[in-house]
């Protein structure tokens, strides 16, 4: 398959170029708002063909797909630019922060045979797809998760993460994997309460802690931040036992982890070669366009995924339980 990158964001050019650089597939062609940024990445990674616009790379560049980690705020335009162009679409997490667009943009790449997926890279690392095969055949009913994901900005950045008018907010970036990974093992909640900081007066959330109830009884507690060292885990606890791993979400591709469970008395650890996440993510993207399969990241997920997270928004803005979807 032959991507274009719309943009020289920082994800991009760090980890998912040379994911597809070292998959089967190629990147064909790289656009910045600033067309000597997008020859400078193009040299680097030996791409074919720089633009200085989006727009210019849609229409001209000899490509398949797409892959889009621009700004949370300007995903479905862009999106729904790519569809008109017929090329599939590997879009950054969030798709949208909000289920109603969404699932417009999916109904939007639909009508138009599109292939597009919400970019979750950590699903597809041996570690998560172990853990979630570990809750669900070799652990009881799942009461609780803990899920957390925070990092330090540095203080006085200039950080589009900070930007309202681009969709910022830690619940938004670092939290949507604490709130995937607490789906993964519970399932769509029924409400939610959520807390929210601005620390930094910037108009965005920069500290968020919530709590997923679900009608079972089982509870969720997601938190994610901007203030704090970074944190990265989940904990699992069942009616046998429990399941920790650390670090869980942005594991370097050249680094080894582990997971701990605990079932009926006996503990067991289990650690995992290095693995490059985002490779895995591409060559399944890649696969489910050539075999036309839906993505494991499909519509249903990214749905039901934005609706928890506008419900933990609305909760935070409202001081009141929300319940999720309505």
């Amino acid at each position: 398959m032959r991507f274009g990158i719309l943009s020289t964001a920082n994800i991009g050019v760090t980890s998912m170029i040379p994911a597809i650089v070292a998959s089967d597939h190629e990147v064909r062609a790289i656009a910045s708002r600033d067309e000597g940024a997008a020859q400078d990445v193009a040299d680097k990674f030996g791409i074919p063909e720089a633009y200085g616009s989006y727009d210019r790379l849609l229409a001209e560049a000899d490509i398949d797909a797409v892959y889009i980690p621009l700004p949370n705020g300007l995903h479905a335009e862009w999106v729904r630019a790519a569809a008109d162009a017929g090329l599939h679409v590997l879009c950054e997490k969030p798709l949208t922060g909000d289920p109603s667009e969404t699932a417009a943009v999916f109904d939007y790449c639909e009508d138009r045979d599109i292939t597009l997926m919400e970019a979750f890279m950590y699903r597809f690392h041996p570690l998560t797809e172990r853990a979630a095969d570990i809750v669900a055949n070799e652990l009881g009913e799942v009461r609780a998760v803990t899920s957390t994901f925070t990092f330090r900005m540095p203080d006085g950045a200039e950080d589009i993460r900070l930007d309202p008018d681009l969709d910022g907010g830690s619940i938004l970036d670092v939290g949507t994997y604490a709130v995937s990974a607490a789906r993964l093992f519970l399932g769509e909640p029924d409400q939610v309460y959520a807390t929210t900081h601005d620390s930094r007066n910037c108009g965005v959330d920069t500290e968020m802690a919530g709590i997923l109830e679900y009608d079972s009884g089982a509870v969720a507690r997601v938190q994610s931040g901007f203030e704090t060292p970074l944190t990265q885990y989940y904990r699992v606890e069942t009616t046998d036992g429990w399941l920790r791993a650390e670090p869980t979400f942005d594991v370097g591709v050249d680094s080894q982890t582990s997971l701990t469970y605990a079932v009926d008395g006996r503990e067991v650890t289990e650690r995992f070669d290095a693995a490059d996440h985002y490779r895995l993510e591409v060559e399944h993207f890649a696969e489910c366009v050539e075999r036309g399969e839906t993505p494991r990241i499909d519509r249903e997920e990214s749905v039901t995924h934005a609706e928890t997270l506008a419900a933990i928004g609305e909760s935070a803005q409202s001081g009141k339980r929300v319940v999720v979807g309505e």
